[in-house]
């Protein structure tokens, strides 16, 4: 039996609503740094021109289906768009790509160079 109406509390609405503006304003942040207006990014996608505009304004969210094709237009996971911690998911997500491809003393190089980077900073 499927329920006709989900009954959620307050603060659970609360939740919906930061969760909402949170995916429109990443979808605007990823498309500015991109340099692309939303009518181009949303006839890349495959859309009217005036899709992403329609999301980014709070009239609609992206379906699920839109919503992958964002993420693998901007080349990045569904969790990476959710993670508030990786400053750079894209270059992240593009480094570990390459990465994969070396040899093994290369990459122990790489991590000693990553080691000493953050010794040199304080976080």
């Amino acid at each position: 039996m499927f329920l006709k109406s989900v009954n959620y509390s307050y603060g659970g609405k609360i939740m919906c609503e930061n969760y909402k503006k949170y995916i429109r304003n990443k979808i605007d942040e990823l498309r500015r740094k991109r340099d692309i207006s939303e009518y181009q990014l949303s006839l890349e996608l495959g859309h009217s021109q005036g899709y992403i505009q329609s999301i980014t304004s709070g009239r609609v969210l992206p379906s699920m289906t839109s919503f992958l094709e964002i993420c693998a237009y901007f080349e990045i996971k569904p969790a990476d768009f959710f993670d508030t911690t990786t400053p750079a998911p894209i270059v992240l997500n593009q480094l570990i790509e390459d990465m994969k491809l070396l040899p093994e003393d290369e990459l122990l190089l790489l991590s000693t160079i990553t080691k000493k980077f953050l010794k040199n900073h304080s976080f």
